[in-house]
Parts: structure tokens; sequence; C-alpha cells
């Protein structure tokens, strides 16, 4: 899927909804942190698209990924403050009760980026094909490797151990891209591969992408190829590499597509990353609010399904036979944050 997000959340797009709410209506965004570029970026696609409807728009966030409980009060203060919409990120499936509660209120209820497991506690997510954009990474880092693929050594950076849905469908992704059984799709760590040195905890961000990689290095400083959650995670890890000396052993792939992680591409830090589209999320979500609140009207994805992909782009300045990708000037121009 190809398309150019920056211009949806146009004057265009925006027509569409604008006029359509009522100002006493509230739409809510809870993400899991407010320092992710993703998530800022989310966060500014959100109360752009409210604005422009004529919404009233609050924005919770957690302190890290995998922080629920200011989810949950969060979801309970949109509740008691009569949201029309809650657009949520959820950091775990402990959120989900409370989602569920909202729903009874009468609220309609988007995940974004992240659906979660218990399919009530959702109306609808608009999200990336996570499970796709691990697969893109793994079959480039496959292809790239050629031959040297069977012998690789692999560092997997996930989010932490809790299996949240987003985290464990890059990273098993990832992995099938790759060539590697995975027994069980639902969990991470089933491969048997002796190829996967370990997986390791990041929290998603730089400090957490160091650490998670100097572990993985000290148990293995043969580490070729480095499998990172997301760009922050990524940063991290090269770090931890090049304080090692070990920067030109490894490989890094990742997934998001800001801008700073494009520009890793092109510096050569990252060799190829999964470009997703949050202010295409974000505007979607406000869209279903909007008209949610206008008729109770809810939105459906094609055939009645309740998840609507937002697309994914590989990103790479050094593409791989069989691997359909873009390069990182036109990932730049697609790029947020």
């Amino acid at each position: 899927m190809k398309f150019n997000t920056k211009a949806l959340l146009g004057a265009a797009a925006i027509a569409l909804i604008a006029g359509s709410a009522s100002a006493a209506d509230l739409a809510c965004l809870i993400t899991k942190n407010n320092t992710n570029p993703f998530f800022v970026m989310m966060k500014k696609g959100a109360e752009k698209a409210a604005a422009d409807a004529g919404m009233d728009f609050q924005a919770y966030a957690g302190e890290k990924d995998g922080d629920a409980a200011p989810q949950i009060t969060a979801i309970e203060n949109c509740v008691a403050a009569g949201a029309k919409g809650i657009l949520i990120t959820p950091s775990n499936d402990s959120v989900g009760p409370a989602l569920k509660d909202a729903r009874a209120a009468g609220i309609l209820v988007i995940a974004l980026d992240t659906p979660l497991a218990d399919a009530e506690a959702q109306d609808m997510t608009f999200a990336t094909d996570n499970f796709q954009a691990g697969l893109l990474i793994g079959q480039w880092a496959a292809a790239t490797m050629g031959d040297k693929a069977a012998s690789a050594k692999i560092a997997m950076l996930d989010i932490n151990k809790d299996n949240i849905s987003v985290d464990v469908q890059r990273d098993t992704g990832f992995l099938k891209g790759f060539g590697i059984e995975v027994p069980d799709l639902t969990v991470m760590g089933s491969e048997k591969d002796p190829r996967v040195i370990g997986h390791e905890s990041s929290d998603a961000n730089p400090e957490g992408g160091l650490r998670a990689m100097e572990t993985l290095l000290a148990k293995d400083p043969d580490i070729n190829v480095v499998y990172t959650i997301n760009e922050p995670a990524a940063e991290g890890a090269f770090q931890a590499l090049k304080n090692a000396g070990k920067e030109g052993q490894a490989i890094i792939v990742s997934v998001d597509g800001g801008c700073p992680g494009v520009a890793s591409v092109k510096s050569g830090v990252i060799g190829a990353t999964s470009q997703q589209y949050p202010l295409l999320m974000a505007s979607k979500g406000i869209e279903a609010i909007v008209a949610f609140a206008k008729d109770g009207t809810k939105p459906t994805a094609s055939e009645g399904l309740t998840f609507f992909n937002t697309g994914v782009n590989l990103v790479t300045d050094k593409p791989a036979a069989g691997v359909e990708s873009i390069d990182s000037t036109k990932g730049t121009e697609l790029c947020w944050g």
C-alpha cells in the first residue's frame, strides 16, 4: 500500500468530517508514552483532526511501553468527562476491562497501532499489519545476508516480556521472514533455532536498546543481525555496538519509519525499516468518533472486519531481490516526527 499520508490530513480529508460534531463532543487519545516520536506525531494528528472537526480533545499517556496503570486512570477520566470516543494505543491487555466498561457506557473505543486480544475491548482497530511489517524486514535481512543467513547470529530486541500484540507480531513476523520456524505465533520465544541468540526487553527506547544489546553481546560477541521493535531501540542497539567497536559487524532492522529512523537508513545505521503511518491512524480514528457522535454510526472495515490496515512500506537504500521496497528519499517524503 503506497500513498502520501501527509496529504491525508489536508483540507480535502478534513472537509469530510468538519462540522459534523458539536463543540461539546469530546475525543480522548491515550498513548503508551509521550516521548516516542510515533506517539508524539499521533497526538499532533489527532489533535489537529479533532480541532478541524470542531471536537474537544484531551490527550493522556503512560510513562513507558507496558505501563498500563496511567492508561486505566485516563480511560476512567474520559468516561467521567462524557467522551464520545477513546483512541488508545494499549500498553497491554490489562486495560481491556476498563475499555469494556467504557463501551458499556456508550463510548466508541478505537485501538490504534496495537489491537487488544479481547475483541470486546474495542470497536475497531486502525493499525499497521505488524506481522507484515516484521515479515518485510526479516525477508530483507535474509536476502541481504544470502548464504550467510544459514549461520546468522540474531539478537531480538523486543518491548518487554508481556507478549503485547504489536511486540509478538513484529517479532514473529521477522523470524518467519528470515526463514526461522516459529511453532507458536501467539508468543515470543517459541522458536528453537540456534541462530537466535536471545530475546531481551528494550522498553522500546534508546536506553533500553543499549542495555538489551549489551546483554546479548555479552552472551555472543559475534551477533551479526539485530532485530529491534522500533527505531528508538535501534538507536540504543547501534550505540552498544559502537561502544564495543562492532558497529560494522551487524545489520540492524527495525519498524516505524519516522523521519529520524529514515535518516538512520540513509546514514547506514539502520539497514531497513518498515514504515507505518500514525497520521492516518489518528485521522481515521477521529473521523470514526465524529461519525459516531453525529448519528451513532460505528466504523467497519471491508467485509465487516474490525481491523483497518493503514499500510506499510519497507524503506532501504540497499534493495534486496524479491522484497518490494522504497528508498530513503521516498521514505523521507512519507515520514513523520
